[in-house]
């Protein structure tokens, strides 16, 4: 097996596993909208149940479109990753992780989709009541993190471009 899938089968089995867990840890030890101070004034482990996408996004829509959607999606955005790695080199460990992570992210979520029709959020950061960020969890973490990894991989390789073709 070539390294980039050994790659991917251990991060992303790592990020499921501890967004499972700790999603299950949520799920049965608080109440709905339970919230246990982690950092006053900055940082709570809320339970919130999120039926949309990132920032509650479609959240409202008609429940059939929404299921469909959330349950057709997320494969094909996994396939399409799948994809993209094939054609990653296998010493090219940044893109690798970022895709990686992305993966891992998208399946902890889409487990969530498939058991309970909505994913489990905990993660709720504030500013005194007054900023509030909206609740997010280790795959989303996961995700993100994959995104602006990727991001800032393809600005450096543009930038290097622009530096070699400037130089020449």
């Amino acid at each position: 097996m070539k390294k980039k899938y050994i790659w991917l089968l251990a991060i992303s089995g790592f990020l499921i596993a501890l967004d499972q867990v700790i999603k299950l840890y949520v799920h049965t030890h608080f109440h709905l909208g339970e919230s246990v101070v982690v950092i006053p004034d900055f940082f709570n482990l809320t339970y919130v149940r999120n039926f949309g996408a990132a920032f509650g996004f479609l959240a409202e829509s008609h429940p059939s479109f929404r299921e469909l959607f959330f349950l057709t999606m997320p494969p094909i955005a996994l396939i399409i990753i799948l994809g993209i790695l094939r054609g990653v080199k296998d010493d090219d460990t940044k893109q690798i992780i970022a895709l990686s992570s992305i993966f891992g992210g998208a399946i902890g979520n889409y487990i969530d989709r498939v058991r309970f029709r909505y994913v489990i959020d905990f993660l709720d950061f504030h500013i005194y009541g007054k900023w509030s960020w909206p609740a997010f969890n280790v795959a989303d973490m996961a995700i993100v993190g994959g995104v602006c990894l990727l991001l800032l991989l393809m600005f450096l390789e543009n930038s290097k471009k622009k530096e070699s073709t400037e130089g020449a």
